[in-house]
């Protein structure tokens, strides 16, 4: 990161913006050639080590579920609270916002029961509630990943002083 006053290392305010936000764009690439599609997500921090995990849910048949079979590194990123901000000359315009990107290996789940358990993490992040079950035949029609983050960087971008 080139731009450390940015830099957000506090864990309450990243959970803040992983609350937030309601979306992120996964990158995965095969062949050398990126593919990157926005989906919701869910997230948790790893009771064994702390590290993130993000749940993301897709079609059981999704071009994204070949690629990850052939390659499981991936990125991520994840922006809220976007605004432009407009200066006294072009140059001095902006965005003020928050935002999260990263990368890490991404795993498709198999188990009726880790799957419900990632959709379960999704729904906290986007309704606030975890509360319902998934019957078997909800989970077996939908495609559901980890990622293991291995590297991170949260940033927010304040409205300039001199604009305020």
């Amino acid at each position: 990161m080139t731009r450390r006053e940015t830099e957000i290392t506090d864990k309450t305010a990243i959970e803040s913006i992983l609350d937030t936000c309601k979306y992120l764009h996964l990158g995965a690439s095969i062949d050398d050639m990126p593919y990157v599609v926005t989906l919701n997500y869910g997230y948790e921090w790893d009771k064994s080590d702390g590290h993130l995990v993000l749940y993301l849910h897709t079609a059981k048949k999704a071009h994204l579920l070949s690629i990850i079979d052939k390659n499981q590194n991936c990125a991520f990123s994840m922006e809220c609270n976007v605004e432009p901000f407009f200066g006294p000359i072009p140059c001095r315009n902006g965005m003020v916002y928050e935002s999260i990107m990263g990368s890490g290996k991404i795993s498709v789940l198999g188990t009726t029961e880790e799957k419900a358990y990632g959709l379960r993490r999704i729904m906290k992040t986007q309704t606030g509630s975890d509360e319902g079950a998934f019957d078997e035949r909800l989970v077996s029609i939908v495609g559901v990943m980890r990622v293991d983050v291995k590297e991170m960087k949260a940033k927010k971008r304040e409205l300039p002083e001199a604009l305020r």
